[in-house]
């Protein structure tokens, strides 16, 4: 009901969202982002058995790229979490994430209230690894954990500063035997460009090495988390981290509800479609196509 966007289905869901904004939730918001076969679904798999085991509930938002031809989407995560799947501790809610930008969909921030009402105390949003956009989960998780894979080229040129400079936590990930004489190499170069970053708001970035096919390291890698999420709570910087991501999900609201009104009003989709066709077809720029929908519409008044 959160995710539709049929008319019928907006009052019941602002009406749950208002019901369970005012519950105190006591929660670590995890996001997960790297590149594409970097091993994301593997990754929170080991997670989230680990917090399983820890008597902990899981719940994972996993975003699946969308066709920009088709815009369909697998919706594959769920089959690659076996044992998550199987627990009756974990839910995951796979969601295609069409046009948004970011790597996550519009109503993700949602989807996290109603986790963390229903009781799940780990929320893991993995993302589609789409680089710097990157930004827009930041907004909405505690800890920001970048996946990142050895031997790849270039170990410094794929990764925009932007996106390391966000990561409270970076992984070398899949470390097995065969390549962890590379994985180590790069880790080198990545230390060096984190100390030229330097310390994150009091926080030291943390870079480990892990294999979530063996299991190397990864005991590290949870204490780490563990780390980061107690530094947040004893700073109080936990809180003000919580406070700013209602500020954002409200602006966030503004824009979608601003578009659902516009789009909503009569032959509006309709001269937005003609416009766009124009542009296509050359016989209009963007900005002249932007002045007309103003005048027509009444945007401009």
């Amino acid at each position: 009901m959160i995710e539709s966007t049929a008319e019928k289905d907006q009052v019941p869901a602002d009406e749950l969202l208002n019901k369970v904004s005012s519950k105190k939730r006591e929660s670590h918001r995890i996001a997960i982002t790297g590149v594409p076969g970097v091993g994301k679904s593997t990754f929170i798999e080991r997670l989230g058995m680990h917090y399983i085991s820890q008597g902990k509930k899981v719940a994972v938002l996993a975003v699946d790229p969308s066709s920009r031809i088709s815009h369909g989407s697998i919706l594959g995560d769920k089959t690659r979490m076996d044992q998550l799947s199987a627990s009756s501790m974990a839910f995951i809610r796979p969601s295609p994430a069409s046009e948004t930008l970011g790597g996550v969909t519009n109503k993700t921030r949602e989807s996290i209230m109603l986790c963390e009402a229903a009781g799940y105390e780990i929320i893991l949003i993995e993302t589609v690894g789409v680089g710097q956009s990157e930004i827009e989960v930041k907004d909405m998780a505690d800890t920001f954990l970048l996946l990142m894979l050895a031997g790849a080229g270039d170990e410094l040129q794929g990764i925009k500063r932007g996106i390391m400079e966000m990561a409270d936590i970076l992984v070398i990930h899949k470390a097995e035997v065969e390549v962890l004489a590379k994985a180590r190499e790069a880790a080198g170069a990545y230390k060096t460009a984190l100390h030229l970053l330097g310390q994150k708001e009091g926080w030291e970035q943390r870079l480990e090495l892990m294999s979530s096919y063996t299991g190397y390291n990864e005991d590290k890698v949870f204490e780490a988390l563990k780390a980061h999420h107690d530094f947040l709570e004893s700073s109080g910087k936990l809180e003000l981290i919580r406070r700013a991501q209602q500020a954002k999900s409200f602006e966030k609201a503004i824009e979608q509800e601003v578009l659902r009104a516009f789009f909503s009003k009569s032959g509006m989709k309709k001269m937005v479609d003609d416009l766009k066709n124009q542009i296509k077809l050359g016989s209009l720029s963007s900005r002249a196509a932007l002045n007309r929908l103003k005048d027509e519409s009444g945007l401009g008044a």
